[in-house]
């Protein structure tokens, strides 16, 4: 088993699927991938594809056992120190930077060995996730690669103002700062809260918070820069002012018409829905989360997901985010995985759901080159389970087997993983 460094090995008795199936390809039967180092060599036919490995030396075999063979999943609205309001989250309020930085390895950890192999973190406390980041990259640390806003930007007294995952700003000079000073940290894009939401007391959903101005102030500076915006939001009318200014991507979007559905589809405008968060009681009361917040939740979940489907019949890009920790145990599954579930039967279906959770994500990222796909050249961060995920997305519920840039991390059939 290949537990330490990667090396050369050839993964066999599979079926190869990835995000590619929405453009009509299919799946490869009788399949055998080729990992050498971190990354894919070869991908084929297992009859072509063995004998050019051992043509070049020694080379290890790992049996998948007939799985279907996927990239591994991307979470696009991760809160590695999430701390909602209540007892749990008072908790991580709590932590000293030493404190912080060990439950969010432990957090990364847990995504890792979830079958999430990417995350795109939108909100950390105190740019720790930049510190996270550079372990996981130096091997010190187990977990996923990590795309991070660093802090999300937010007015003063607006959304989130209350922690070390956001920053302060007004105007168009204010905001200008901010999104500069994420990039000077090592920011990979820019997160900015235009709207109130489900877990600010003195707000509601439908409120703005942002001036065009400085909305446009944010979009500007971050595309001078060649990052990408995202924004958590609401409301209809908030949303398409922004959409115009030049969004990038929506978070949660709880409140959308068809009209704003079909400027953010027209204008290339993603939207991360983020369904769990409007039914998730459970979650919530594990947390010690206070009725207020859970009324607002919940009362909001009819609403949000008519405004998903929505967007769905709009034509909108829809991508993987679950905002719940990716690893937490919800509903009989993961986060991520009873996320990707809600988006595939709230209108995508399993095929559109396996590219909404890999391909695309990592497209909007601009990562394609390097991940996303099973194809040469791109990292071996590999996911197997028993079931076809293009039939159902329950399939990856189903997880047995993961590996990150050639290293096996989990086997459940060998009784093994790096807990």
């Amino acid at each position: 088993m290949n537990h330490g460094a990667p090396g050369s090995v050839v993964l066999v008795n599979c079926t190869v699927v990835d995000g590619r199936v929405v453009d009509g390809m299919a799946p490869l039967t009788d399949a055998a991938v080729w990992v050498r180092g971190e990354r894919i060599a070869a991908v084929g036919p297992a009859a072509a594809v063995i004998p050019m490995a051992q043509a070049e030396g020694d080379v290890e075999q790992i049996d998948l056992a007939g799985g279907y063979l996927t990239p591994g999943l991307v979470n696009m609205h991760t809160h590695l120190s999430l701390s909602l309001p209540g007892d749990g989250g008072d908790e991580v309020k709590s932590m000293n930077p030493h404190e912080l930085a060990l439950y969010m390895a432990d957090g990364a950890r847990r995504t890792l060995l979830s079958g999430v192999t990417t995350v795109r973190c939108v909100a950390e406390k105190d740019h720790a996730d930049f510190t996270l980041r550079r372990a996981i990259q130096a091997g010190r640390v187990l977990g996923p690669r990590i795309f991070t806003a660093g802090q999300a930007l937010v007015c003063t007294g607006g959304h989130g103002h209350d922690g070390g995952d956001t920053l302060e700003c007004d105007g168009t000079d204010g905001f200008r700062r901010g999104v500069r000073s994420q990039l000077k940290a090592g920011a990979d894009l820019i997160k900015v809260m235009i709207s109130g939401g489900i877990a600010g007391e003195h707000e509601a959903i439908h409120t703005p918070q942002l001036f065009a101005d400085e909305m446009a102030a944010v979009i500007e500076t971050a595309h001078a820069w060649g990052r990408r915006v995202t924004a958590h939001a609401g409301p209809a009318p908030v949303i398409a002012e922004a959409v115009r200014l030049g969004l990038d991507c929506v978070e949660h979007g709880y409140q959308l018409t068809p009209q704003v559905a079909a400027d953010m589809a027209e204008r290339g405008t993603a939207l991360v829905p983020t369904l769990l968060v409007t039914r998730c009681k459970e979650f919530f009361d594990e947390l010690g989360v206070p009725d207020w917040m859970q009324h607002r939740s919940l009362d909001a979940g009819p609403r949000h997901l008519e405004s998903y489907a929505t967007a769905v019949k709009a034509g909108v890009e829809v991508l993987l985010g679950s905002d719940m920790p990716p690893f937490w145990n919800f509903e009989g599954t993961s986060a991520t995985v009873r996320e990707l579930e809600y988006m595939s039967e709230g209108g995508i279906g399993p095929a559109r759901a396996l590219y909404a959770g890999t391909l695309g994500p990592v497209r909007w990222l601009g990562a394609e080159a390097d991940l996303g796909t099973v194809e040469p050249g791109r990292y071996a961060d590999l996911i197997a389970m028993d079931a076809d995920p293009t039939h159902e997305t329950s399939a990856f519920r189903g997880v047995r087997w993961i590996m990150k840039g050639g290293r096996v991390v989990r086997d459940d059939r060998a009784g093994w993983s790096a807990w």
